[in-house]
C-alpha cells in the first residue's frame, strides 16, 4: 500500500482527533500534509508539532497570528492561513490525494465539494455536504473521478454489507430491498416528554455509547442526526427514501444493516468506536488496526430493535418531511437546526424548543430545485436569519 497523503479539515474535532490517532499508528501508511481547525489553536499548534503538515489553516487572522508565533518558537515551518478560502488551498496546495472532511455543519460544504471536484479521495465525515446540495455534491465526484467512503459510523456500516461495486450494478441487479439505520436513541429516549423542558446542554451532551462533538451531541438527543442521515444515505446510496429505515438500537453495537431480495440481512458490527470507520476509510480497500478493542458477542447482553417513536423525536419526523419534500428543504432544516442548537447550547432556547424553531423557520422559506451553490448558499443564509428571528421573537 502506497503512502496516503491526507489532508484532514476540521483536525481539533473528534472525528479528526480520531484519525489522528490512527495515522500516528501507521506512520509507515499515511503523511499529514494539512490540518484545519478553528478555535483550538494550542490544540492545532501541538498537532502541527507532532505532524508537520506543509499548511495549517484556521479561522482567523488573530488565531492565524497566534499560531505561527507558537509554530515559530518550535521550530515548526508549517505554512498558516487563515479564513475560508485558505481551506480551499489546504486542497490544493498541499499535494494530498486524501482529504478527511470533518468539519461540522454548513462550513464544511465548500470547501468538500473542493475536494470533489479536484478528484480527491473524500472521507466524508460531514454529512451536510450531502444534506445541503446532494446532487451537486455527487456530480462533483463523478465529473472529478474521486473516491467517496462515508465516515458516519452507519453510512460506513451499510457501504461495508453493499456488493462490491455496488453502484456500477444495474438497480434490478443488486437486490437491496432496505436500508436500516440504526441509532441509540441518545440519553432521551425513555424520558416522559414532559420532562425533556428541564433538560440542560450538559445533560443533552452526555451521549450514552459514543464520544462527540457538543453539536452533534445534542442532534443525537434529538435524532435530527438521525433525520440528516437519512438524507446522506439518500444520495450515497440512491435508494427511495421509502427504502431507508430508522431503528433504534441502545446498545450501539449494530452500526446498521442492508435487507436484500432473498430474506439476507447483512449486519455491520463492533464497539462505539469511531476509529474503526476512520481506518476503513483510510486505508480501503485494505484493513488496517484501527487500535480499537475486540468487540465480544460471548460477555454481550441481548440486542434490542426498536421504530423510533416520532412524538417523542419531532426532529426526526421534520428531517423526514424535509427529506421528502427534496430540494432546498433539507438545506434550510440543517441551516435551522445549527442556529436552534447553537442558542440552546448557549442556553438561549430551551431544548423543546428546538424543533419549534426548525419547523417555523421550514414554513416560511419556499421549496425550490437546488440547482446551483449560489442559491444554496443564499438560502442557508436566509434561513439562519429567519431561524435566529423566530429565537428572538420567542424570548420577548
Amino acid at each position: 500500500m502506497a503512502v496516503r497523503r491526507i489532508a484532514i479539515l476540521g483536525s481539533t474535532g473528534s472525528i479528526g482527533v480520531n484519525t489522528l490517532e490512527v495515522i500516528r499508528a501507521h506512520p509507515e501508511l499515511f503523511k499529514v500534509v494539512a490540518l484545519t481547525a478553528a478555535k483550538q489553536i494550542d490544540r492545532l499548534a501541538d498537532q502541527c508539532t507532532e505532524f508537520k503538515p506543509l499548511i495549517a489553516v484556521v479561522a482567523d487572522e488573530a488565531g492565524a497570528s497566534r499560531l505561527s508565533k507558537l509554530l515559530l518558537a518550535r521550530n515548526i515551518t508549517t505554512r498558516v492561513l487563515f479564513g475560508p478560502k485558505a481551506l480551499i488551498t489546504a486542497i490544493t496546495e498541499s499535494d494530498c490525494d486524501t482529504v478527511m472532511a470533518a468539519i461540522v455543519g454548513a462550513a464544511g460544504l465548500v470547501p468538500t465539494l473542493t475536494a470533489a471536484h479536484a478528484g480527491k479521495r473524500v472521507l466524508l465525515a460531514n454529512k451536510e455536504s450531502l444534506v445541503m446540495a446532494g446532487d451537486l455534491f455527487m456530480q462533483a465526484m463523478h465529473s472529478g473521478g474521486g473516491e467517496l467512503l462515508p465516515i458516519d459510523s452507519e453510512h460506513n456500516a451499510i457501504f461495508q454489507c453493499l456488493p462490491e461495486h455496488f453502484s456500477k450494478l444495474p438497480k434490478a441487479h443488486h437486490g437491496v430491498e432496505e436500508l436500516w439505520l440504526t441509532a441509540s436513541g441518545g440519553p432521551f429516549r425513555n424520558t416522559p416528554i414532559a420532562d425533556l423542558s428541564r433538560i440542560t446542554p450538559e445533560q443533552a451532551c452526555a451521549h450514552p455509547n459514543w464520544v462527540m462533538g457538543r453539536k452533534i451531541s445534542v442532534d443525537s438527543a434529538t435524532m435530527m442526526n438521525k433525520g440528516l442521515e437519512v438524507i446522506e444515505a439518500y444520495w450515497l446510496f440512491g435508494l427511495p427514501l421509502e427504502k431507508i429505515k430508522v431503528l433504534i438500537h441502545p446498545q450501539s453495537v449494530v452500526h446498521s444493516m442492508v435487507r436484500y431480495r432473498d430474506g439476507s440481512v447483512l449486519a455491520q458490527m463492533g464497539q462505539p468506536d469511531m476509529r474503526t470507520p476512520i481506518a476503513y476509510g483510510l486505508a480501503w480497500p485494505d484493513r488496517i488496526d484501527a487500535g480499537v478493542v475486540p468487540l465480544s458477542l460471548n460477555q454481550m447482553a441481548n440486542l434490542n430493535f426498536s421504530e423510533p417513536d416520532l412524538t417523542q423525536f419531532p426532529c426526526l419526523a421534520l428531517a423526514f418531511a424535509a427529506a421528502k419534500a427534496g430540494g432546498t428543504a433539507p438545506t434550510v432544516l440543517n441551516a435551522a437546526n445549527e442556529i436552534a442548537v447553537a442558542a440552546f447550547l448557549d442556553e438561549g432556547l430551551p431544548y423543546l424548543q428546538i424543533p419549534q424553531i426548525v419547523e417555523k423557520t421550514l414554513n416560511q422559506i419556499e421549496v425550490l430545485a437546488a440547482s446551483s451553490l449560489e442559491l444554496i448558499l443564499e438560502l442557508d443564509a436566509q434561513a439562519r436569519i429567519i431561524a435566529k428571528n423566530c429565537i428572538r421573537e420567542k424570548q420577548i
